[in-house]
């Protein structure tokens, strides 16, 4: 029994009992989960019960079904949990669905691959102000990747490099990206340059927005999973779309 098969298969009988009954009971998931996984030994038996804990303090579940049954073995799912299991196959909760999503979308590289499987584990741990730091590193990647395959391509035409486009502050380096493609407008497919118009900055905004609330020591106040929850499900789409970027780039960009 690997921990993929673990995930799914209790999601699944949580999504399923909910589907049919009005409340949730802890035996109820933890029997039907061991009877599809084949559970034998006390081992198994730790790690099944070790992840339905974790439902609870992830937030996907919480005791009780209503006041007048308000504690276990009484439980239900959240709107977290319920927003969670309709996406499921691609939530970060899910690390091998999620990667795989992510592995789909385009081209990874291996130091942002690096950083977001770190990133999955803190968010799996709780540990949310790691996760913006580390969804925040991972997409500085891939903005760079996108300044090198602009760079090598003003290098190929005999065209000067812009500043900014090599500086060490990411935000410099974003501007100068900015500004080229935008000039390349005229050139650039429509579809494509409307979602670097409009998407580029947002998604970049975001992750980096919530890095720098985690990674500057300026505060005390936790980072909320819901915002990290966001930077992890926008990051496969920063990298299709780089990833649709750099291919133009090396083609087209004039």
């Amino acid at each position: 029994m690997d921990g993929r098969q673990l995930r799914q298969t209790v999601l699944d009988v949580v999504r399923e009992l909910a589907e049919r009954h009005s409340h949730l009971q802890s035996a109820s998931v933890l029997q039907e989960a061991a009877r599809r996984l084949s559970i034998r030994g006390v081992q198994q038996e730790q790690a099944l019960l070790a992840f339905f804990g974790d439902l609870f303090r992830i937030g996907y579940l919480a005791w009780g079904f209503n006041l007048s049954n308000p504690a276990p073995p009484f439980c239900h799912i959240t709107d977290l949990g319920r927003s969670a299991l309709a996406t499921f196959s691609r939530d970060p909760s899910n690390p091998d669905g999620y990667l795989a999503n992510l592995h789909s979308s385009g081209n990874l590289n291996p130091v942002a691959g690096s950083y977001i499987r770190e990133a999955l584990a803190t968010y799996l741990a709780g540990c949310f102000k790691a996760t913006a730091v580390m969804v925040g590193a991972a997409a500085e990647s891939v903005i760079l990747g996108l300044r090198d395959a602009v760079g090598s391509r003003l290098d190929s035409l005999g065209r000067p490099r812009p500043p900014d486009l090599d500086d060490w502050r990411i935000k410099r380096v974003l501007d100068s990206l900015e500004t080229l493609l935008i000039a390349q407008k005229p050139a650039m497919p429509r579809p494509l340059f409307e979602a670097f118009e409009s998407c580029w900055p947002a998604f970049t905004q975001q992750i980096r927005v919530a890095r720098n609330a985690a990674g500057h020591p300026s505060s005390i106040e936790p980072v909320e999973e819901p915002r990290v929850q966001a930077s992890l499900l926008i990051f496969p789409e920063l990298v299709k779309l780089e990833t649709e970027l750099e291919n133009w780039i090396a083609s087209s960009y004039a």
